[in-house]
Order: structure tokens, then sequence, then C-alpha cells
């Protein structure tokens, strides 16, 4: 009989609706799990047909599988089983600390294959949980308040996706399974299980709303748009320490995502507005002809573009601009001179081009116009006959100032440096044939060009990952510099390839993030320990002068010891208390003899964690009788004043006591005339309460910005640590050294506009300083 849940409102908890959604709920999922692994056979087989060199791997686990198929089918089920209990008694289980297990603990570092697992059943409940969100949200809810008004979410209710994933995870984690075929199960799981497992949740959900479980809660309604409002500039204060992921338009002509302007473009067009009112008011209200029809917001930026790039053009260039020139007696370059120059440059670039690519100090602008005219000559064309039109001139300009600030503000050095300059002309080229590449976000080329440069950026290939990603990154722009004629389609097509590659490239990146939290937390728990087991010893012995044998005894073997004991169990284990218990004693006895007391069986007591304590140096057996004994002796000869019997311990081997890290080397050199303490503590509690996963900008004394990624923060130090683009630790820093930072201007909130918006906005800074638009 189903039992009268509490009265709606008041949450109790009620077993008897509890075990009937268990029973509802755990043996279909167990099914749906079972039903998939039965067609796991089928798969394999048709993998290994075409896995090459790999089919063994898939007919080997065909064989495993089958042989241990109820294994794993039980250890699904056990995990399942577990995570409800914890709900049923109240203390719901957390799929990550499941999923994480005791593989934290002391220093072993996880095994890649592990982690790799890890991250594809973390990716398999990012898909359900995307996908089921609705019904999952309600779940949530309704299971809480059964379980007493528990708050469960993702992470703690026990049939979530999360929870499936670590049931994956744990169902295979016994079977000897080569790694590849080890992601392919759980991507089959993925794929056969994501239907059954929707309408699982939404039959309990049904059966708890018709049993009364909150019943008034419906499908949550999706939320209103909120009104259009006016443009808002993107935050610059450190309350807005999180990656900026969209920005409000100020037209609806930029909602729709295919034709979307950028961030720096709404801003820009906003500023641009005001002040074009103001100067056809001071001219009378003249308007001023576009050069190309683009309609709507898209147009008026690319008109406001030019007309910026006119008025700044006496300061840029040393003398007249190339396109004006004696406008009156020299033609302007054709489109079809102008495209088969640049090919030419294209195929075969100049030494200078290159050198300017090379260099900080000259603009590519310049050097690329002056390039273009030269090398006209080589296709019969009189450079004193001919200048640049107008447009191409802007092309020109826009293209080359935009890789300046890229190459001067990125950390785009060596090889990387010289790849992405290689781009310059047939960005050129892009300009001239589609001018919209400048004002929509979703252009492929300039996809291509965010993509490239956040593979190149900070890329030293110190890393077999950073090596492969830079052959790709190379492998891509050989193509496009030799098939990119006047057809832009080639980009989509490198984009997307490249894209897809970077899936797998960003999968080892978590991987190398997780292992640099791994190795850092590693680090603090060997200090922690070393810097605790260093204060118990000068707490025991501090300036007393003890015999050698004793002496050499605590600074050696016992505090080696109880450095490991600290490690390997925390400062609260059994094993730390038995060491300084058994220091605490064999100072006591010290002390007896000093007093002279005859006849005591010295260190009988002790004699178990004495061997104990050798046997963690490598000395057993006879080797730590002897010792014992050397102990023993030096004890009973003070007794007895008798200095003859004192002995030395024998020789130990060498122990090496852990070291102290390294000192972090900063990823942002501040200089020695920096006050540490100049800081404002509102920005340290900022960086207290800054979450997982955000970003900021670290910028370096040449003014070069690398992005990094809040990936831990240290429960021994609060100490936060962050990693670049790859997942390799670049700074660990307290809050209050971030805050001393902020001060000196060398941390910043980071917005996420991607290579080519930030070089634009950096652009507009130098074409208009007086107006520059906020980061």
């Amino acid at each position: 009989m189903m039992s009268a849940p509490t009265p709606m409102g008041s949450p109790g908890r009620d077993p008897a609706q509890l075990q009937l959604a268990r029973d509802i709920v755990l043996p279909a999922l167990c099914q749906a799990f079972g039903a998939a692994l039965a067609r796991f056979d089928d798969a394999l087989f048709d993998r290994a047909g075409n896995a090459g060199s790999s089919q063994l791997l898939f007919l080997d686990a065909m064989r495993e599988l089958r042989r241990r198929r109820e294994e794993i089918a039980g250890a699904f089920a056990a995990h399942l089983g577990h995570a409800w209990a914890g709900l049923a008694a109240g203390e719901p289980v957390s799929a990550e600390l499941t999923l994480a297990g005791q593989a934290q603990d002391g220093l072993s570092l996880v095994p890649e294959h592990v982690l790799e697992s890890r991250l594809a059943v973390r990716n398999f409940a990012t898909v359900l949980l995307r996908d089921f969100k609705p019904v999952l949200a309600r779940l949530d809810r309704r299971l809480g308040w059964l379980g007493g008004g528990i708050e469960l979410d993702a992470d703690r209710n026990p049939i979530s996706p999360e929870h499936l994933g670590v049931a994956i995870h744990e169902a295979f984690a016994g079977c000897e399974l080569a790694p590849e075929v080890h992601l392919v199960l759980i991507k089959l799981c993925e794929r056969d299980m994501r239907a059954p497992v929707g309408r699982i949740y939404e039959k309990l959900d049904e059966h708890l709303a018709a049993a009364g479980v909150m019943s008034q809660m419906g499908a949550p309604r999706r939320p209103l748009a909120p009104a259009p409002g006016p443009a808002q500039h993107v935050p610059h204060g450190l309350d807005d320490l999180v990656e900026q992921r969209t920005a409000s338009g100020f037209d609806n002509e930029f909602n729709d995502d295919e034709q979307a302007a950028p961030a720096w473009a709404q801003r820009f067009a906003a500023r641009w507005s005001e002040r074009r009112g103001h100067m056809q008011q001071h001219a009378g209200g003249e308007e001023s002809p576009s050069g190309e029809a683009y309609s709507g917001q898209q147009g008026m930026l690319l008109e406001a573009l030019h007309e910026l790039l006119q008025q700044t053009r006496h300061v840029r260039d040393d003398a007249t601009s190339a396109a004006q020139v004696a406008v009156g007696q020299h033609r302007p370059l054709s489109q079809r001179e102008m495209m088969s120059v640049l090919s030419l440059l294209q195929a075969t670039p100049s030494a200078t081009l290159r050198a300017a690519i090379g260099e900080d100090g000259e603009s590519l602008a310049q050097r690329l116009k002056s390039e273009v005219l030269s090398s006209a000559t080589r296709l019969g064309v009189d450079p004193g006959q001919t200048r640049l039109d107008a447009q191409d001139e802007d092309a020109i300009d826009l293209v080359g100032m935009l890789f300046d600030v890229m190459l001067d503000e990125r950390e785009l050095e060596g090889r990387s440096r010289e790849l992405i300059g290689r781009l310059v002309v047939p960005f050129v080229k892009v300009a001239m044939l589609d001018r919209r590449m400048f004002v929509q976000k979703t252009h492929p080329a300039r996809k291509l060009l965010n993509s490239l440069a956040e593979a190149c950026e900070g890329n030293t290939g110190e890393s077999q990952a950073e090596r492969m990603l830079m052959a790709k990154v190379e492998e891509i722009i050989e193509r496009l510099v030799a098939e990119f004629n006047e057809n832009l389609a080639i980009f989509l097509t490198l984009e997307e390839e490249f894209r897809d590659f970077l899936v797998q490239h960003r999968r080892r990146v978590e991987i190398a993030e997780r292992r640099a939290a791994e190795t850092q937390r590693g680090q603090e728990k060997l200090e922690m320990a070393r810097t605790r087991a260093g204060a118990e010893l000068d707490r025991r012995i501090g300036d007393a002068t003890l015999p050698p044998a004793i002496a050499e005894f605590l600074r050696q073997p016992w505090q080696h010891h109880l450095t490991l004991a600290l490690l390997r169990e925390g400062e609260e284990g059994a094993s730390v208390a038995e060491a300084l218990t058994l220091a605490d004693g064999l100072l006591e006895e010290v002390a007896e003899a000093r007093r002279q007391i005859v006849g005591k069986p010295w260190l009988q007591a002790w004699q178990p964690m004495l061997a104990k304590v050798f046997a963690s140096v490598g000395v057993h057996g006879d080797a730590a009788t002897a010792a014992i004994d050397a102990l023993h002796d030096t004890l009973q000869g003070i007794a007895e004043s008798r200095p003859e019997l004192q002995r030395a311990l024998p020789e130990l081997p060498q122990v090496v006591l852990p070291a102290p890290p390294a000192p972090e080397t900063p990823a942002v050199e501040l200089g020695s005339s920096f006050n540490t303490d100049d800081f404002d503590n509102a920005d340290a509690d900022r960086f207290r309460r800054m979450e997982i996963g955000n970003w900021l900008d670290f910028v370096d004394k040449d003014g070069k910005v690398q992005a990094g990624k809040l990936s831990w923060i240290s429960p021994i130090s609060s100490r936060l640590l962050f990693v670049n683009r790859r997942g390799v630790r670049f700074c660990v820093a307290s809050p209050e050294e971030l805050a001393v930072m902020v001060r000196l201007g060398r941390l910043r909130p980071h917005v996420d506009d991607g290579a080519f918006d930030s070089a634009m906005q950096g652009v507009l800074d130098r074409l208009d300083p007086g107006g520059a638009t906020l980061h």
C-alpha cells in the first residue's frame, strides 16, 4: 500500500515512497544498461573490421565482455544501489568524489587511461544532462522532498547522469580493455542508453507527481526573453572576473547568430553613431557616401571604419598615402590586378615582408602596400603609373594593423609568430573579396584565425601534445596558402577540419589540467608534511644536547618516517600519532637514563615501533636489531655513567628527506619596486570567491597578454592555480598576490572575444585613442 506523503510544503522523509521509487527506477536503469551491453558484441565486431592494426584489441574486448558480462552488470547495479542508499539515509553520495576515489591521496599520479575514462563518462553525463534538463530538475526537487528536504543536484541525485556515468566507469573498471576500446564502449553507452534513460526519467517523474509528491510542479516554463535595452559595455571591474560569453547588441539586426556583429563592433557602432551625429550637425547635416552597399548595421560599421581610416591615414603614413599619390595622373590597380599581385605574394612572400612579420617595430600595413606596388612590375604593370584603390588600401590597412596588434599583444614567438604571419596576405585577399569579415563574428575566415591563434599562443612545443598541435597548425596553414585562390569555401573546410582536431586536443588539455592540479596538490601536501615534521622535531629537541645516536635517529629515520605518515594519512592519522608518541617516549627514557635509573629494560616498550621506523628507511631484520641495540646501549651507558657503552648508530641508507618545491616562477614578472602589501582587500576578497573555470588575463612587462584559467584552489594554502590554454600550470598565487597584480595593472578580467575581435579592438584603440572603447 502506498503511504501518504507529508503535506505539501512540509517535506519529510518517506521511506516507503522512496523504496517504491527505487523499485521503479533502478531495475529499469540496470535493464537499459544490460540491453546496451548485449549489443556491444556486434558493435565491436563491426569496428574490428575497420580497425586495421587495432583489430585484435576489439576482438579481445569482445571475449572479455562475454566472460565478465555478469560482473560488469553487477558493478553497474552496485553503484546505483549504493548511491540510492545514501539518499535513503539522508546523506546523498557525491558522484564527483566517488569518481575521484582515493587516487588523489598520497603522491601517485592517476594513470592516463583512467583519466581519459573519467573524462569520457563526464562527457556522457554532460550530454544527458543537456538533453533531459527539465525532467531532471523536477526529479531533483521531488526526490529531495521525499528525502526530508534534501537539496539535490546533478552531483548528488543518485539516478542523475553523473551517477550513471560513475556506474559505467565502475562497471568496466575491472575489465582488461585497451584504452581506445574502453572509450568506444562509453561512447556506445551514450548512443544506446540515451533514449531509454530519458523514458525512465519521465516515467518516474509522472509516478511521483501522481503520488502527490509536489504535484503542483509542472514542466518548467521557458523564461521570457528580456526586453531589448540600450547598448551595454563589457564590464571591466573585478566584480566581473568571469569570461564574457555574450554581449548585448545595440540593434535587433545583430540578434541572428549567423549575421551577428562582434562585441567590439557593437560598442564602436554606438559610439560612432553618436559622433557622426555631432559631425553632421556641424557640417549642416550632409551625409557622406558609403563606399559599398551593405544593408543595416553592417553597412554602417563598414562605412564608419572607412571614414576612421581616411581621417587617420595622414597620421599613420610617413608621407601622403599610396592611394592618393598623384590621383589625377595615376590609375588605381584593378581588383584582378590586385588579386594577382596578392596571389604572387601569398605563394612566395618577399624577404622584406617576412622580416616585417618577425619585427615588432615595423608596420605590416605600410610594408604590404609597398610590396603590392613593387610586385606589380612582375605582372608588367608600371608602378609609376598606378596607385591603390581607396577601398583596397582600407583592406590592407585593417588587415595589416590587425596582425600588428595580434603579434604585438599575444604570446606568439618564434615558429608560432612565423606561421600566423603567413596568414597576412590570404586575409588581405579575404578582406577585398568580402569586407563582412570585419563585422560578422561567424565568418569562417575569422573563426579559422581564432582557432589557429589559440593553438599557437604560448605554444613552445615542450610537450608531445603541443608539438602535435603545432604540426596540425602548420599543415592547415600550408594548405590554405597553397589552395586559396578566390574561393572562400576553403576557410570553411579547413576550419571544420581543425575544429575536429581541436576536440581531441582539448580532451588531452583537460587531462593535462587535472595532472597540473594533482601535481600542485601533491607539492603542497609534501611541503605541509615537511614543515609539520620539522616543527615537531624542533619542538621536542630545540637546542637540547642529546646523545649522538638519539639525535641522529630523530633527525633522520624518525623525521623521514613522520613526513611519510603525514603524507599518507594526514595530520590526524594513526601512524602520525604513533610516531609522535614514540619520540616523546624515547626522550622520556633519555631523561630517565640521565637520572641514573639502573636496571631498567631500556626501549622494551618501543621495540615494534622502532622496527617500523627503521623499516621506512630500508633497514630490516638484523640491521634493524643492531640499530635498536645501539640506542639501547647508549641509554644504558648514560644510566650507568659508562660512556664506553654508548654506541653510534650503524651506517644507515642515505635517506633523502622530501625537498621543498622549487620556488614558483611567477607568470608575470612584477619587478623589484613593488610593495607586496599594496593591494585592495576588496580585490583579494573577490579572488577568494572566484569560481573554478573562470579566466583572467595576465599582462607581462612588455604588454603581452596570456589568458589563464582558474583550475584549482588549494584547501591547504588557499592559493589559486591557473593553467594556460593547453592545461599547463603557469601561475600559482595567493589572493593577496593577485590583488597586488591588479593594483599594478598586470591582471585584468578576461573577455573571450577571440583573437580576431581582440585585435580589432586594439586596432580601433590605435586609430582613435581618445575614444578607445572598453575591453
